[in-house]
């Protein structure tokens, strides 16, 4: 009895410690099973939740023009766009302030403006400026003739000469907001006798090859104005060049 009572005894020995082993070993094995399972749930559900706010947040920051990167994006297009529409823009309008645009399309008189100042004793500056958003052509120097403010017959009057070899169109192209410089010289050998009498007027059409002659401005030269074989020259961007144009003058206009 004695001997069976220990028997029994070291078997619920190891039945107790055999349960303690395997209790120990379960509670590991659920530990790793629990901490696996939450880490590939922690995984799965981070996905969704940073891609979604990252597509909502550049897609809403592209829409209310953000500084995201999607946002930059949208208004690098805006910006292309605009500069797009603006190079269209200037080249349709830059298209009309060309020398060949001026070629066909002659200045009219509403398109420019007249003015005569003095330069010298016997020299005039013709300046005719185009105030249009295009540019127009001219002749190669304006249709220009002297004579008496009050005569009824302007037929007789004086006509300067120009120089020679001109050839034909196209003559000379008058940008938009630009100047052109023509120069007479009413009596340019400085001759004080054998001048024409009664000259005290010149007469000046910006172009004599299209404009009509009531487009002609005129301008007084005063009292005592000493004219003799006038000479004209070129339109010129500058009036130096136009009074270098003025002294190769030899051909009657």
């Amino acid at each position: 009895m004695r001997t069976l009572h220990r028997s029994t005894a070291l078997a619920a020995t190891g039945t107790a410690v055999l349960a303690l082993a395997l209790t120990a070993c379960g509670g590991s094995d659920g530990g790793a099973k629990d901490e696996g399972a939450a880490r590939p749930a922690a995984t799965v559900a981070a996905q969704p939740s940073k891609a979604a706010p990252a597509a909502s947040a550049g897609t809403a920051s592209a829409r209310s023009g953000g500084t995201s990167k999607d946002a930059g994006s949208g208004d690098l297009t805006t910006v292309t766009k605009s500069a797009t529409a603006k190079q269209a823009a200037t080249k349709a309008g830059g298209s009309k302030d060309t020398d060949s645009y001026a070629y066909t399309h002659p200045c009219a008189g509403g398109q420019v403006t007249v003015l005569v100042t003095r330069r010298a004793a016997t020299q005039r500056v013709i300046e005719v400026r185009n105030t249009g958003a295009s540019a127009c052509g001219l002749s190669y120097h304006p249709a220009v003739d002297l004579g008496s403010s009050t005569a009824a017959d302007q037929s007789h009057n004086i006509r300067p000469l120009v120089p020679g070899g001109l050839g034909g169109p196209p003559a000379y192209a008058l940008h938009a907001g630009r100047t052109a410089y023509a120069v007479i010289d009413l009596d340019p050998s400085g001759a004080t006798t054998g001048t024409a009498p009664g000259v005290d007027e010149m007469n000046v059409l910006a172009d004599g090859d299209h404009m009509p002659a009531a487009e002609t401005r005129n301008f007084p030269l005063g009292s005592g104005a000493k004219v003799l074989e006038p000479k004209l020259g070129l339109y010129s961007d500058t009036v130096a060049r136009a009074v270098a144009s003025m002294r190769q003058a030899d051909t009657r206009s």
